[in-house]
């Protein structure tokens, strides 16, 4: 038997006759792009968040990058600006802010939240500083209350990326409520899945909401007139009422991913292996993270009792050879973050006997010198 890191195929069985009626809705429409499906999604996904206004584009890195981009189009930023942003995060939050030429500059996580430092962002500030980029790492919600202080007091931007935290919240404020602006993926194994790509901006600031409309449409804000030089990235009709359907159903899935990681955090016992804090909604869970370093021979062992694992993420952003420039720099949290970190199966579908089969697998794992 196998216990799979995560089945796509059996979430969506969940929902499927009520998949497919939606995606019959939109082929009987005859509107494939830009109509109400996107319309209504981006009017539920905005409640959801509490935010003003979303915006749907066509993937999650679009999503970040069109955020800074207007800002730049908006005269908020300019090439060169420097952008605060953790050096442990996944390369898409490097090239939102490369692709824009403008500055990242890395700083070291948090290692227990493995989110931004507060002393970390603090000292990288410059006069040339604009923006924080705060990654929601595996779920959980950076921390939003000082963060925002900071960026008020030294006039900073702040963009979220909330790739993996649909539904993290502080207190009763939601993912992508907090900063100037932020971006979500819609990737189909994050917790809010469509059946392909996509991707949302949310923000409270009607001025860039309408900017990014235009630039995510060629740059045109009415048909044939263009204000920018934008680039098509439009969730399309299909992916939208996909979304739809499923949104309803993500706080229960959330509830569940806890469920899960409450167990593991309770039954795993094993002194080599470290596991990450129960936050209560602070953290939805899209992965379940521990740490050894042992990671490679634990892997090899649960890969034997029929368990995946995965490693988010090998290689940090400064050590890939898309960037080898910045390939000097050291990191030595970030980097032995990337040597010991082990996902562990999480999903809303998963069994109670499963979860107990990781807790033994993981605690009988025997460390060999």
């Amino acid at each position: 038997m196998t216990i799979e890191f995560l089945n796509i195929k059996r979430i969506n069985e969940q929902y499927s006759d009520e998949l497919k009626q939606a995606c019959a809705r939109v082929i009987d429409s005859g509107w494939y792009v830009m109509g109400d499906e996107l319309s209504h999604f981006e009017n539920e996904f905005a409640d959801y968040c509490g935010a003003k206004y979303a915006i749907g584009v066509a993937n999650g890195l679009d999503a970040l990058i069109l955020i800074l981009r207007a800002w730049k189009e908006m005269g908020k930023l300019a090439e060169g600006d420097e952008v605060i942003v953790p050096a442990n995060t996944y390369i898409a939050s490097i090239l939102a802010i490369t692709a824009n030429r403008l500055t990242p500059v890395l700083v070291e996580p948090d290692i227990n939240t493995y989110n931004l430092s507060i002393a970390g962002v603090e000292s990288a500030i410059t006069p040339k500083s604009k923006a924080i980029l705060a990654v929601h790492l595996y779920g959980l919600i950076s921390p939003m209350p000082e963060l925002m202080k900071i960026a008020k007091h030294h006039n900073l931007l702040v963009l979220e990326d909330c790739a993996q935290a649909h539904g993290a919240k502080i207190d009763s404020n939601m993912a992508g409520s907090w900063g100037d602006a932020a971006g979500f993926s819609f990737y189909p194994g994050k917790n809010l899945g469509a059946l392909g790509d996509g991707g949302a901006v949310t923000t409270h600031d009607k001025d860039l909401a309408k900017t990014i409309k235009a630039l995510r449409n060629y740059g045109s804000h009415k048909k044939y007139e263009n204000l920018y030089q934008g680039i098509n990235s439009r969730l399309d009709e299909i992916q939208a009422a996909m979304l739809r359907v499923k949104l309803p159903y993500l706080k229960a899935e959330i509830e569940h991913r806890r469920m899960v990681a409450k167990a593991y955090i309770e039954g795993i016992t094993h002194p080599e292996v470290q596991l990450p804090i129960f936050y209560g909604d602070q953290h939805v869970w899209h992965l379940f993270v521990v740490r050894t370093s042992h990671r490679d021979n634990l892997q090899s062992w649960l890969e034997q009792q029929g368990i995946q694992s995965l490693i988010h993420y090998p290689i940090p952003p400064h050590k890939q050879a898309a960037y080898p420039e910045i390939s000097n720099l050291n990191f030595p949290i970030t980097e032995s973050l990337h040597k010991e970190v082990l996902s562990l199966p999480i999903s809303p579908i998963m069994s109670l006997g499963d979860v107990r089969a990781v807790i033994t697998a993981v605690n009988e794992f025997e460390v060999r010198t």
